[in-house]
């Protein structure tokens, strides 16, 4: 990389509760202000991608793996990574090993050469289940460490020094072992375990406009999921009748950062 797009970036992210957003956001506006941040699904995502030479790529990390909807992403526009230079950032709750690794790996194949990787814990967003719940000053806490984070890592790069997290054969080895050898299946592919309660649904509509993979449509007052669900929790903490689960039988809590970081 030489001369006046040395650090300039676009931020493309997968986030369900708002925190991959945050710290993709975040990033790319300490190392470029100006430079765009788009979503996945959003439909310039690809031409993004196609007119930019430097991109960190955000997803939050799932049983040590990379969400389906961001591997799909990635294969369905593999032209568009050839000679393409990029950071894979992973935000988790507890640890993934090399989920950093696991986008890596696959953009490597396709073409694009990788700059380096970023982990980040951010506030659990599991909504039904208890697992990993912190208090909200734990939370805070937990912000704070990762935009310190973030922070050193935007130095680091404008020096020509990029953070490796993720991607080193240890890392590999840990993050196979730790969860994804035992749990492959549950992201092999879409999954098709989300559950909506009808005694609490009221066909808002909330949960089907903000789905990134439009798998849930409202028929007949009733939100109703078609089998395609990429695991993001994006519905779960957004639903005002607390209706929708997928690991849990209830929500335990509702999480949204930006809700959060408004307090």
């Amino acid at each position: 990389m030489g001369g006046e797009m040395e650090h300039k970036f676009c931020g493309v992210y997968l986030s369900g509760t708002g925190n991959t957003k945050y710290c993709v956001s975040r990033l790319v506006k300490l190392l470029d202000e100006g430079a765009p941040c788009v979503a996945i699904e959003d439909m310039v995502a690809p031409s993004a991608v196609a007119a930019h030479e430097n991109i960190v790529l955000g997803y939050p990390v799932q049983y040590s793996n990379a969400p389906k909807m961001v591997r799909e992403f990635i294969l369905q526009n593999k032209e568009l990574w050839r000679g393409k230079n990029v950071l894979c950032l992973a935000t988790m709750g507890a640890f993934s090993g090399d989920g950093a690794g696991c986008a890596a790996r696959l953009l490597k194949k396709c073409g694009a050469k990788i700059l380096g990787g970023l982990h980040l814990k951010m506030p659990d967003s599991v909504c039904d289940s208890k697992l990993l719940k912190k208090s909200k000053e734990e939370k805070r806490d937990l912000i704070r460490r990762a935009e310190e984070k973030i922070g050193r890592a935007a130095e680091g790069i404008q020096s020509g020094k990029y953070p490796r997290d993720g991607l080193g054969f240890f890392a590999h080895i840990v993050g196979l072992l730790g969860q994804r050898l035992w749990f492959y299946g549950k992201t092999k592919n879409y999954c098709d375990k989300l559950k909506i309660d009808g005694a609490r649904c009221v066909g808002c509509g909330v949960c089907a406009r903000l789905c990134p993979m439009k798998n849930l449509t409202v028929e007949e007052s009733l939100a109703v999921p078609h089998g395609k669900c990429t695991m993001c929790y994006r519905c779960i903490s957004v639903c005002p009748q607390r209706a929708v689960t997928l690991v849990g039988k209830e929500v335990v809590e509702q999480y949204r950062l930006e809700e959060f970081l408004g307090e």
